[in-house]
């Protein structure tokens, strides 16, 4: 049967894990797909170079325009990265007919609702798996394993960079740059690091996995993100100490009429097996009414576990090549006319319980205030130890764990506690989710 031809744009750890994978494992994905699957062409800025890697079958651009107006070509591979170029050339290979596979979740995030608008009006596909979560399958997971499911939440680690990051500091004991540093000298982090650690990749991968879990529009707007810059050793050793240890998570929780979109440092119970992820792998939790709890786990990032992704949905639009667009499996899992706008609540709406560590002078009814407090604005205390002061140390520490409460109701309280003359610094306040089902 007549080859699928595909064009790459970019060439970089993913673009290159594809090729290698395609080729070295030809006849088993040929088998899968029912007919091969062949790169013919590629765009890349250094073209000697790729036309070293690719050989002399593969035409080489340093156009990637050359790529999607090339009518031979059957299905365009976005794997250059960027937003606003991506765009641009995903828009016009789905105005030419042509099917489109990104591993861009910055795209997606940001410009998703368009583009798989216009993918629905020209009747082709846009595939996305290795958008999130690298090699784990987890987006046909949400649009096709948990279909008969109603999806009550979804809870990730997907970000490898940060998970390194945070099992080194509970590791070592030691500080946010040092770890970062030693993270950056291992290759897990950029020079410029800030979109891994300030949360923003993970809020783009969250906004994607909200969307397909609930059937809603793409809201990366919406999203609540937190990174774990600030993040400091002794509250990693106090949440080891009361049984929880603190990932990087993203979160979308069905409310009613609403959902909760977060990234933010989040404690979670060490029993669980999300917690037991370390260094740069993935996983993600996903609630579903009749399957309960289920957990994919694996290499988030990396040329040939990226590259799994991607040619899985290779394969995928190469069997639903001719198949009638109104019966293929829907972008967002859901039928387009039957997306439904939810509301995404802001952070002082999300229900969540808290973990607070207080600096306080040590003297007598410092705790009986701060509980007083709380009980005032409706938040129970779960939990709490008070560090024993050094002798002739006047200061001590108060952690303590809250039940769930609204997040409104302890910034209030935040605000009457730290203006207590016995309390000598701003309180540190992380979020706790129990992930139970």
């Amino acid at each position: 049967m007549k080859a699928m031809r595909v064009g790459l744009i970019g060439l970089g750890t993913v673009g290159r894990g594809t090729l290698e994978v395609l080729r070295r494992n030809r006849t088993e994905i040929e088998r899968r797909a029912g007919r091969p699957i062949e790169v013919v062409r590629v765009a890349v800025r250094n073209v000697a170079r790729a036309q070293a890697i690719v050989g002399s079958d593969v035409a080489v651009s340093a156009d990637p325009f050359d790529v999607v107006r090339d009518d031979s070509i059957g299905i365009v591979a976005e794997l250059m990265g960027g937003t606003e170029l991506a765009r641009e050339l995903v828009l016009e290979a789905i105005r030419g007919g042509k099917h489109v596979v990104t591993a861009n979740k910055a795209l997606l995030a940001l410009h998703g609702n368009e583009i798989f608008a216009a993918a629905e009006q020209a009747g082709v596909m846009v595939a996305f798996e290795p958008a999130v979560a690298g090699g784990i399958p987890i987006i046909k997971a949400l649009r096709e394993g948990l279909t008969a499911n109603r999806i009550e939440w979804v809870a990730g680690i997907v970000n490898g960079t940060t998970n390194f990051i945070l099992s080194e500091m509970r590791e070592r004991g030691a500080g946010f740059d040092e770890v970062l540093a030693q993270a950056q000298a291992l290759g897990y982090a950029e020079a410029d690091p800030s979109f891994d650690v300030d949360g923003v990749d993970a809020a783009h991968k969250a906004t994607i996995l909200a969307a397909i879990a609930f059937g809603m529009p793409v809201r990366f707007d919406a999203a609540h993100v937190e990174g774990i810059s600030r993040l400091q050793p002794a509250d990693i050793r106090y949440a080891e100490r009361l049984g929880y240890r603190i990932k990087l998570l993203a979160i979308a929780r069905r409310r009613e009429d609403a959902v909760e979109l977060r990234v933010h440092p989040t404690l979670i119970p060490a029993r669980r097996l999300l917690a037991s992820v370390e260094g740069p792998m993935n996983a993600v939790m996903v609630m579903g009414d009749a399957v309960g709890t289920t957990l994919y786990y694996g290499k988030g990032a990396g040329a040939e576990p990226t590259a799994s992704s991607v040619i899985a949905d290779l394969v995928d639009v190469t069997r639903l090549h001719t198949a009638d667009p109104e019966h293929r499996v829907p972008h967002l899992a859901f039928q387009p006319s039957a997306l439904d706008d939810l509301k995404v609540l802001p952070i002082d709406a999300v229900l969540t319980s808290f973990y607070l560590r207080l600096r306080v002078a040590d003297q007598p009814g410092v705790l009986a205030e701060i509980a007083r407090i709380l009980a005032e604005a409706h938040i129970s205390i779960d939990a709490l130890f008070q560090r024993e002061p050094v002798e002739g140390e006047t200061q001590t520490e108060i952690i303590l764990l809250t039940h769930e409460t609204i997040e409104g109701n302890m910034n209030r309280a935040l605000v009457r506690i730290e203006a207590l003359p016995t309390v000598l610094e701003p309180a540190i306040r992380l979020r706790l989710e129990q992930l139970a089902d």
